[in-house]
């Protein structure tokens, strides 16, 4: 039931989209304009662009909004180029676009870097790409999602005059300014709504140990921009549509997405300001991610893990961080703690197999307390996993190999 009333808020939001670009498209060619030139781009042609546009930047913030600079810059008439907006200075696109060949370049090579090499780098780009979204949300989608300006009677100086009055809050207006502010929000949201989907790429990134998989995501995130843009181009109709299905499509996995963001932002703030150097872990509540989808609970849903009076371990949360609070009971059984090359985890052991199952991961802040979140809920296992396992297991055989002592067994139960 929750997932229908959804899919139909958000057609509804498409409609509502749909019908102002309409009234963008009959009230341009009803209105007359004897004092200047038509203009030869109807608001619903305008709107339709505007739509692409803004679905593109969301994709690829800084790519998007240098692109869109350079594009304006060199089909302005030279003697004009003074009147364009920020992103149109060279000042402005030319250092983007650099910065996002540099960015590709870092992705040609992550294939065959290291993960530890190449982590770094991703940490900076994910920064970049809050950034740059921020600064377009605020100064960049307003201006282009404003097709509707205020065109009033009367001649060039005086609409001039009338419109500086209407932007100062005073009490004259037109009825494009109206349209405006149904506009520019719903622009607002539906660029948040793709800018979060294509935000977590940088997260999948930053979790996944592979270069392969890096340079497929970044593949997939480029040929969906250099899809949506070269439909506008042909025909900026069906350019419009192929954004409004991608944004129903970020709109169904904005909780998936929102989670992931959440994920992303608490490890690069740890992997960036180095936190485990100066981070204590509590004495019974601490801060965790699920690591799968648990009775419900999607994976990566952040909260606390609490040992209650009753000596159960309990997963406390709030949905979307700010809704009523709610309680997840683990399973029973034998539980042990995961030291992982950049993050820890709170694994279960099964019974017969002694096999290791993730529950609960901890951000990297964590990294290199493990023993002290072992003791704070009385488990008494730590155990390598993952990569780290294989790395060390290779340096191992590396030091044997070269003549170093080989390592004691560990005990079966520890190992």
């Amino acid at each position: 039931m929750r997932k229908n009333l959804r899919c139909v808020a958000c057609l509804g939001v498409c409609v509502l989209l749909l019908t102002l670009v309409a009234s963008g498209a009959t009230s341009a060619s009803a209105r007359s304009a004897p004092a200047k030139p038509a203009d030869p781009q109807s608001r619903g042609l305008q709107m339709a662009k505007s739509i692409s546009t803004i679905t593109g930047v969301a994709i690829s913030p800084l790519l998007g909004v240098g692109a869109v600079g350079a594009y304006d810059y060199f089909s302005t008439a030279p003697e004009m180029r003074n009147t364009l907006p920020w992103y149109g200075n060279p000042v402005f696109w030319v250092p983007a676009l650099l910065l996002v060949a540099a960015v590709a370049g870092k992705d040609a090579f992550g294939t065959v870097v290291p993960p530890g090499l190449k982590k770094p780098l991703d940490v900076a780009e994910t920064i970049e790409n809050k950034v740059s979204g921020l600064v377009a949300a605020g100064a960049f989608v307003p201006m282009v999602a404003s097709v509707f300006p205020m065109t009033l009677g009367g001649d060039a100086p005086t609409a001039a005059a009338t419109q500086s009055v209407c932007l100062a809050g005073m009490a004259a207006f037109d009825g494009h300014g109206i349209l405006n502010v149904l506009t520019v929000p719903l622009a607002l949201v539906a660029y948040a709504l793709v800018w979060l989907v294509s935000h977590t790429i940088n997260v999948l990134i930053l979790i996944s140990p592979f270069g392969v998989v890096d340079a497929a995501l970044k593949s997939a995130r480029t040929f969906l921009l250099a899809l949506l843009t070269g439909v506008s181009f042909i025909n900026p109709w069906a350019g419009a549509l192929l954004s409004l299905v991608i944004i129903v499509i970020a709109y169904l996995v904005a909780g998936w997405s929102f989670r992931l963001m959440v994920y992303g932002t608490i490890y690069v703030w740890d992997f960036v300001t180095l936190r485990q150097r100066r981070f204590t872990p509590a004495a019974n509540a601490n801060w965790m991610f699920t690591a799968r989808e648990i009775d419900g609970v999607p994976i990566r849903t952040y909260g606390k893990l609490v040992r209650n009076e009753q000596g159960n371990l309990t997963f406390a949360y709030r949905p979307w961080l700010v809704l009523a609070p709610r309680n997840l009971s683990l399973a029973e059984g034998r539980y042990a703690i995961g030291r992982g090359l950049f993050c820890p985890e709170l694994m279960l052991v099964a019974k017969e197999t002694n096999q290791l199952q993730a529950t609960l991961v901890m951000p990297p802040r964590y990294r290199s307390h493990e023993e002290e979140v072992a003791g704070a809920y009385g488990l008494t296992e730590v155990r390598d996993i993952g990569l780290l396992r294989g790395l060390k297991a290779m340096w191992s055989w590396l030091r044997h190999l070269f003549g170093g002592a080989r390592p004691e067994t560990a005990p079966a139960a520890a190992a």
